[in-house]
């Protein structure tokens, strides 16, 4: 649960109802810069990763530095596994890469990113075997022919998050048609959005160090409507102008049911 003190900009009243803001969509021509409404979910219940696509967890880490990358993958890959499992009810999670982010950072430190502003989703029915195949070889071929799926668990470094929030996409609110792969760097592709105004866009603000935005990136399940989460970093209208930047970790992990 919030704080009090945690939440004292006025206990963010207008966020209670959403905001308006810039999301970037992929169009024919290019970028598709629609103001979307972005709705609160910190009042909603019985999100399913399997259905919404998204959830956030009260799960706290002991990392002390997440900048540490030693230190990430000695204890937090095993934190991020555990709670997978314990989520999904899978037989099996394995976390294979993260990212951190921070736009002061990124300045001077190459292994630290900038928040990404464009839609997209991270995995593709195309990628998502690949990136087993890159990781676990010798296991691949059996693994890629039961249900798995690709999670991300983004979390702040440092909260609460008041500046460039990461804003979700209500899966089954997608259809297929709306997801245009698109390459990114050396054979990874990535799933961009075409702009629909079906699309149901949430944030949980305010994001504390001891919560996990979990969401799916892709699941071979195609009898569920969360098989991918769309999402995008965006300019909060409610960030207050002495606002630090915002700090965040993402680690993606295998979840094998099977």
């Amino acid at each position: 649960m919030n704080t009090a003190g945690e939440n004292s900009r006025e206990d963010y009243p207008a966020a209670r109802r959403g905001v308006e803001a810039i999301l970037n969509y992929s169009g024919a021509s290019g970028l598709d810069r629609r103001t979307m409404l972005i709705r609160d979910a910190r009042p909603m219940t019985g999100l399913s990763l399997d259905r919404e696509g998204f959830l956030l967890a009260e799960r706290p880490s002991a990392v002390r530095d997440f900048y540490d990358a030693q230190e990430v993958h000695a204890v937090y890959y095993p934190e991020v596994a555990k709670l997978l499992t314990d989520l999904t009810g899978a037989r099996r999670a394995q976390v294979f890469e993260h990212d951190v982010r921070c736009n002061a950072r990124a300045r001077h430190d190459k292994a630290v990113r900038m928040p990404v502003r464009m839609i997209h989703d991270d995995y593709t029915a195309k990628s998502s075997p690949e990136r087993v195949r890159l990781y676990l070889p010798e296991e691949a071929d059996a693994l890629i022919n039961k249900r798995y799926a690709i999670i991300n668990v983004w979390r702040a470094i440092r909260g609460p998050v008041e500046a460039t929030p990461l804003a979700v996409c209500d899966a089954s609110s997608v259809a297929a048609e709306d997801l245009l792969p698109a390459e990114e760097g050396v054979k990874h592709e990535v799933y961009m959005l075409r702009y629909s105004g079906r699309h149901r866009w949430y944030y949980f603000p305010r994001m504390r160090r001891e919560e996990a935005l979990v969401l799916k990136c892709f699941d071979t399940a195609e009898g569920v409507a969360g098989r991918c989460t769309a999402h995008s970093a965006f300019d909060d209208p409610l960030t207050p102008p002495d606002a630090p930047p915002r700090e965040s970790i993402e680690a993606r992990a295998f979840v094998f049911y099977s």
